[in-house]
């Protein structure tokens, strides 16, 4: 059978929208774009509009970028007609979707830096919100994606920006399909499969238009479904569970007074869920208000800076119960806040009186993670106050019978409390759709059989608490971790926690590490917080979280169990003070939450392009604070010195398994104690017996196979690295770097087993490395080819270089080489001088630098008599050559040197990327509208080359 070509993939699907509803249409280019919008406009507006009056909406249009132009594409337009009359044009009807008329064309050809031709696209009203990229069977998924970033770049803008209208994009290779909202920052991690409401997916490209495509859910997903982030100004669009829960519980609100719960398992993105379910909700006739609660004051915060991320000013922290009291009795629809001011509300008779009016209206209370703050009176008191009152409850990890813990009221569980599960998508589902990943969890200890257990931890059989305390024991887990963090965590890049038992153990734990930054054996930032109560002393396994009465949450003075620990912790806290040149204390509450914040922001913020390695923060140690609530990308490893099972185990799991680009492959746990069984069994509690092996990454001699198959697999196509410079055709080239990738891909997994060693493998390191220089020879290729317009298969091929960087090897450790080399005799020095060639070219960062570094080796070098002069010389040479070059740009592009310079420094401190203005500014002559983007894009591009020769790289 051949294989389905995109031409035939492309008619069939058209052919397959006009029988859902779509009325075909012919539209070759921009003109033909623009009139069909116009007619299209006109029967939507039932009315026919004037020339004048058309370019005055086509230039209301041009306005803004992608965010921008999605409200505009949802609010109106008032015109001035050619009569004087005032008229509200209308893009889209949000309120009943079916009203909009729906279109399909394809092959639209746009002028913008280079032309494009799109596959498919979906007109509504005339204008593409749907935008659809086929690539034949057989090929990469990917590739469609990486096709889109092109046209963003290089044609979406022209023409009125039109396309920049574009709500959503679906990618297909006929078998695998998936959607994203139209977002320039994310990667292809952020694209999705539909599925059914069981969570099935729907992949075929055909099953997949039914289910999506259909004029009512397409008009449906982007009239309701679509949120406008405004913290990263980005358009993004819900998952498919997330669309079922959120119909599920408005439909529940809207025909009946029964409460519910959804189960979603952590890392699913429940907050964007509950916020589009709360926002629904608020405006349907029945509800009076909606209020959300959350259990912690931390969560608070955290909630409210997402909730108005997903639109503006749409919450405000309730900072005490009287303010709480105040929004519950004004005509805010939607309240935050947290369940100690809740049950203050409605407990305390100066505030309760306020509320009686509230008593029989309809407030729907949603609770976030309700399987921490729902056990203990609260829950009674609410529903006994709020008569008329509907509860949801949101968990990643409810309560069944086998993990309920007792109270005064006996064990109860969520379904107990809230009813029915309306909604359910579990850690395997998550990890089946690759919205979290999964754990890759290693036993340190006496029970571990082989491999790099440089000492002997103590543990198993001797499960004593004193055992468990020896400082001997705390000495040699501390020394363990200062030797395998950086694999961990890609030399640095990452952030851990380290969870421990008590307080006690912590500071202990803490003063080792102290200790031993000061004796030089590390320079990990390590930083702490723990809070107030006996509650943090926990001996027994932890499987809950105090019900009402959490330590973090509190409001009143911090009470520490004794001066000595309040002392401690003030000792930690100037510590980080000094590291980061902050000032917080515990004198009051404020200061410590403040100082929570910080550590928390810190964390948070790494995966922000402009962070910086100053701010970096490498391990905080815990006893339960941030093991629970707490989401950050950049956290990859856990390690783990404290008893957990069933909820509160998968909960501090569920840390390190956020899901962010190629080189995070997995969450890191490495256990310090023998929880295996333990950890089987809260799997199996929250999904099943067979899922283990999901969930689990599987042992280090499995994934060292996948490394021998994927060597054989690119020694069959190149059996050696030299063969790659004979490959004959592009298809050839496109073999080896998929080869090549796949080995890569198990390479980077591997390298976190603390077993990694390259014996183990049927390729040396040395032999590694040449392959994969031929790799970034390739990358380079395809980079220069299409600078110079020429087009290639390999276009759209991700290379994945995430997977190549390697932070250790920058300029500094280079010069120490040379310096070496001018030591060596004679036969050694050739050999040494090919190795940092060698070095040169197998590194992402220094592969730009590589020529002038050789230019130095070559020139400088050898007049250099006095070994320590190498850096001070090194600096002289890269000064000068930077200069020259700075110089070049500007002669070859008639910019102001002064100006061009302060704009490069702006965005190597801060990471501010110039907008196109700021460089025309720099320009003798500003260029014509035709010819603006490409020069601005040219001059960018050269100026982001000169900051990774110049700048990136160069210290540490």
């Amino acid at each position: 059978m051949t294989k389905q070509s995109e031409a035939q993939l492309e008619n069939n699907l058209i052919k397959q929208l006009v029988g859902l509803g779509y009325q075909n249409v012919t539209i070759q280019d921009g003109d033909a774009l623009v009139s069909n919008l116009k007619a299209q406009l006109e029967a939507f507006n039932k009315t026919v509009f004037s020339t004048k009056e058309f370019d005055t909406i086509l230039n209301h249009l041009a306005k803004g970028n992608v965010f921008e132009k999605a409200k505009t594409l949802r609010d109106r337009f008032n015109i001035t007609r050619d009569n004087g009359d005032s008229f509200y044009v209308r893009f889209f009807n949000s309120e009943d979707w079916t009203k909009n008329l729906f279109q399909v064309t394809n092959q639209i050809t746009q002028e913008g830096t280079y032309k494009n031709r799109y596959d498919v696209t979906l007109l509504v009203n005339g204008l593409p919100l749907v935008q659809i990229e086929l690539k034949r069977r057989g090929l990469e998924i990917k590739e469609a994606f990486n096709q889109i970033n092109r046209y963003q770049r290089h044609s979406f803008w022209s023409n009125h920006g039109l396309f920049q209208y574009v709500q959503l994009f679906v990618i297909s290779n006929g078998v695998n399909t998936k959607y994203l909202a139209n977002n320039k920052l994310q990667s292809v991690k952020q694209t999705f499969f539909w599925a059914d409401v069981n969570n099935k997916n729907i992949t075929d490209v055909t099953a997949f238009a039914s289910s999506f495509l259909n004029p009512n859910h397409l008009g449906k997903m982007i009239a309701k479904y679509v949120v406008h982030n405004e913290t990263h100004k980005i358009l993004m669009v819900l998952r498919p569970y997330q669309f079922y829960a959120t119909e599920k519980l408005v439909n529940q609100v809207a025909t009946s007074n029964n409460n519910g719960y959804i189960w979603h398992t952590t890392g699913s993105g429940k907050t964007l869920t509950s916020f589009k379910a709360s926002q629904i909700i608020m405006d349907l006739p029945n509800v009076h208000k909606v209020v959300f609660v959350v259990d912690r004051k931390d969560l608070d915060y955290q909630t409210m800076l997402e909730f108005n991320s997903f639109k503006k000013d749409s919450v405000d922290v309730t900072d005490n119960t009287q303010s709480l009291v105040k929004q519950l009795t004004d005509d805010s629809k939607l309240v935050l806040t947290t369940i100690q001011k809740l049950n203050n509300a409605i407990s305390k008779a100066n505030y309760e009186k306020s509320l009686t009016h509230l008593q029989d209206k309809k407030v729907v209370f949603i609770f976030d993670e309700c399987h921490r703050s729902q056990f203990g009176d609260t829950h009674k008191k609410i529903t006994e106050y709020f008569k008329s009152s509907q509860l949801f409850g949101f968990t990643g990890t409810p309560i069944f019978k086998d993990n309920a813990s007792k109270n005064d009221l006996g064990k109860r569980t969520t379904k107990d409390l809230f009813g029915v599960c309306l909604h359910k998508y579990v850690i395997t589902d998550a990890i089946k759709d690759q919205n979290v990943l999964r754990f890759g969890i290693e036993y340190v200890g006496k029970y571990k059989q082989k491999g790099n257990t440089l000492i002997d931890i103590e543990v198993e059989a001797i499960d004593t608490a004193e055992v468990f305390a020896d400082e001997k024991r705390l000495e040699k887990i501390a020394d363990y971790m200062i030797a395998y963090h950086n694999q961990k965590t890609f030399n640095k890049d990452y952030s851990a926690l380290f969870a421990v038992s008590n307080i006690e153990t912590l500071i202990k734990y803490y003063d080792i590490f102290k200790r031993k930054k000061e004796e030089g054996e590390h320079n990990l930032r390590i930083a702490t917080i723990f809070s107030y109560g006996t509650n943090e002393d926990d001996e027994d396994a932890q499987d809950y979280i105090p019900g009402d009465q959490l330590p973090q949450a509190a409001e009143s003075q911090p009470q520490y169990k004794t001066s000595h620990t309040r002392e401690k912790l003030d000792e930690y806290i100037s510590d980080y003070n000094q590291m980061y040149n902050t000032s917080f204390s515990t004198k009051d509450s404020q200061q410590f939450e403040n100082y929570f914040k910080d550590i928390s922001k810190r964390l948070k913020e790494r995966e922000k392009t402009t962070f910086q390695d100053k701010d970096r923060l490498d391990i905080v140690i815990v006893v339960n604070m941030m093991l629970t609530g707490f989401d950050a990308k950049k956290v990859n490893t856990l390690y783990v010195d404290k008893n957990l099972k069933y909820h509160g185990l998968i909960q501090a799991y569920s840390r390190t398994n956020r899901i962010l680009g190629e080189q995070k492959s997995q969450g890191n746990i490495l256990c310090f104690r023998n929880l295996k069984k333990v950890t089987d069994e809260a799997i199996t509690l929250f999904s099943n017996k067979d899922a283990i092996e999901d969930i689990i990454l599987p042992p280090y001699e499995t994934i060292a196979e996948k490394f021998d198959d994927a060597l054989k697999n690119l020694l069959e196509i190149v059996p050696t690295f030299q063969e790659v410079d004979n490959l004959p055709t592009e298809t050839e080239e496109l073999a080896f770097i998929q080869a090549f990738r796949r080995l890569l891909r198990a390479k980077n997994v591997l390298e976190s087993y603390t077993d990694f060693d390259w014996e183990d493998l049927g390729i040396n390191e040395q032999t590694f490395e040449d392959y994969k220089s031929k790799y970034l020879d390739l990358y380079d290729k395809v980079k220069n080819d299409s600078q110079k317009h020429k087009t290639s298969i390999l276009d759209d091929i991700d290379f994945e270089l995430e997977l190549i960087h390697r932070d250790q090897i920058n300029v500094a450790y280079i010069l120490q080489l040379l310096a070496k080399l001018k030591h060596a005799k004679t036969e050694d020095a050739k050999a040494q001088k090919k190795a940092i060639i060698d070095m040169l070219s197998g590194d992402v960062q220094l592969r730009s630098k590589r020529e002038l570094i050789e230019k130095f080796i070559e020139e400088n070098l050898p007049h250099i008599s006095d070994v320590d002069a190498i850096q001070d010389e090194f600096e002289r040479f890269w000064h000068e050559e930077k200069i020259l070059a700075l110089a070049k740009i500007c002669e070859e592009e008639h910019l102001d040197q002064k100006q061009f310079k302060s704009l490069i420094e702006s965005y190597t401190d801060y990471g501010r990327e110039p907008l196109r203005d700021d460089i025309f500014k720099c320009l003798d002559n500003r260029p014509s509208i035709l010819k603006a983007r490409e020069i601005g894009e040219r001059i960018l591009d050269k100026m982001k080359e000169f900051v990774q020769v110049f700048v990136d790289g160069m210290t540490g």
